[in-house]
């Protein structure tokens, strides 16, 4: 799917997610990091933050136009190199970075091995590398599930087992490649679910089914006059970090 219909809302209606905790932990993971690429790099969030804080130089790719617009008007976006690129096909040369970072994204690339084999190849000896996904049972708890009873099959056929992500890594010549478990609970206001549900603002909710989507809506739109109480939403992150050729 495109991004591009999303770009002007997508920071908007995924603020409180659980963004800024796992965020921590990636920024950790790649702390010492001079020359850091980010993939699939959205609206900017992670870049320009790691930018900032790491006082790395920053470079970052994203697909899509529109979210690489929203991502150069960012405050601090004139800090970072954006380029317009697939993470299947770097337009980097080997080495050029001591880092790479990679956050939600590995469910929505073609090709997930020649992704690890890119960022593979464009970072250093020694270098680092942070990947963030979900565990597979986060989309059991996930709030909107029962209203789209097909999430947990939808994301559980997009999502990488986080083992077998550890696996490629591992395969592609990263060492002391280690998986960790990293949970946060958010509290989403039902009149929020019901904007984002409405707004498909996650891939997922694109493909779900037309009956099914419309039930769901028209059930939340339901609950929500109802006087429904906010969401508690639990995340359960998965980090993956290891470095580039020296053991």
């Amino acid at each position: 799917m495109s991004f591009d219909p999303l770009a002007g809302d997508y920071d908007r209606l995924r603020s409180g997610e659980g963004w800024r905790e796992i965020t921590e932990h990636s920024l950790e993971a790649l702390r010492g990091a001079t020359r850091l690429l980010d993939v699939g790099c959205g609206t900017g969030r992670f870049a320009v933050l790691a930018a900032d804080r790491l006082g790395c130089r920053t470079w970052a790719v994203d697909p899509s136009p529109a979210m690489l617009e929203q991502a150069r008007a960012r405050p601090g976006g004139g800090s970072v190199g954006w380029r317009r690129a697939v993470g299947e096909r770097l337009p980097f040369r080997a080495g050029w970075f001591d880092a790479g970072h990679v956050h939600l994204v590995m469910h929505l690339v073609s090709d997930r091995s020649a992704v690890v084999s890119e960022l593979a190849r464009v970072v250093a000896p020694s270098g680092r590398l942070a990947i963030v996904t979900f565990e597979l049972d986060h989309f059991d708890e996930f709030h909107l599930t029962p209203y789209f009873p097909s999430i947990p099959a939808i994301d559980r056929a997009r999502f990488p087992d986080p083992a077998d992500l550890v696996a490629e890594v591992s395969a592609a010549g990263f060492h002391g490649v280690a998986a960790r478990r990293v949970s946060s609970v958010v509290e989403v206001p039902a009149e929020v679910a019901l904007e984002r549900a409405r707004s498909r603002y996650i891939s997922t909710l694109w493909e779900v089914d037309a009956v099914e989507y419309a039930a769901g809506i028209e059930r939340l739109e339901h609950d929500v006059a109802a006087g429904r109480p906010a969401f508690q939403q639990r995340h359960e992150w998965c980090l993956i970090s290891a470095r580039r050729g020296s053991r």
